[in-house]
């Protein structure tokens, strides 16, 4: 059964709860992009999944929801600069080789997107996911549409880690948790999971019932804008 999303009502949710009353047009327009594929491609698939996918593209772009660079640079050359350092300073151990130096063609392969996308075997991947040369052009990534497909079927399909939404939210397993290892391990796992359920309760149009509820979800919204 296709349900379209009550976006005043998403956007009113979601403005209180994750971006501290305030909403920007990028803002906007980024998850407009995102409810406007989903509605198009996957309308009869699972919300929880939805929600993951917003919750995971308002943390990789550090709550912008715009396509943006590693390191938030404005250019390749800058977030090259701050990487190298980071690197250097030993900032990076988890990184065996530095793979945003420009190949052979002067092409950089760090990340770019609402969710980074890293490495050229990654590109290529999704290159044949989404039907756009991203080995001819890596910056087609920091398009809207493009930036979008990546993130949606990336995540549906598993492209990332060979984790995919179906793995851990399905209709018998609701592990907001390890859904993070779709994208990255387990990093800020908890905070993510968090992230998706508010995202999931303004895409469900679901309003707290009780006081004690209703409490439960002013603090909620509090803690959200505190660490936010």
């Amino acid at each position: 059964m296709v349900i379209h999303i009550d976006r005043p009502f998403f956007f009113d949710i979601v403005r209180d709860a994750l971006f501290k009353g305030v909403l920007n047009q990028p803002q906007v327009e980024g998850m407009t992009a995102i409810l406007d594929f989903w509605e198009a491609r996957l309308p009869e698939a699972d919300q929880r999944w939805l929600a993951y996918i917003m919750a995971t593209a308002y943390h990789e772009t550090a709550y912008t929801m715009q396509p943006v660079r590693e390191t938030l640079a404005l250019t390749d050359g800058g977030a090259i600069d701050v990487l190298e350092k980071a690197f250097a300073g030993g900032k990076l151990s988890w990184v065996k080789t530095p793979y945003w130096r420009p190949d052979e063609d002067g092409k950089s392969w760090l990340g770019r997107g609402l969710v980074q996308l890293t490495h050229k075997r990654n590109y290529e991947a999704m290159s044949k996911l989404t039907g756009v040369d991203l080995v001819a052009e890596p910056d087609r990534a920091m398009e809207m549409d493009t930036a979008v497909s990546i993130l949606i079927e990336g995540m549906v399909d598993g492209s990332f880690t060979n984790h995919k939404l179906a793995d851990h939210l399905n209709e018998t397993t609701d592990d907001w948790v390890n859904a993070r290892r779709i994208v990255n391990g387990t990093d800020r796992a908890e905070k993510l999971a968090g992230y998706g359920k508010t995202f999931l309760a303004a895409i469900r149009h679901e309003r707290p019932v009780g006081w004690v509820a209703r409490l439960k979800a002013w603090l909620d919204r509090g803690i959200a804008r505190i660490i936010g």
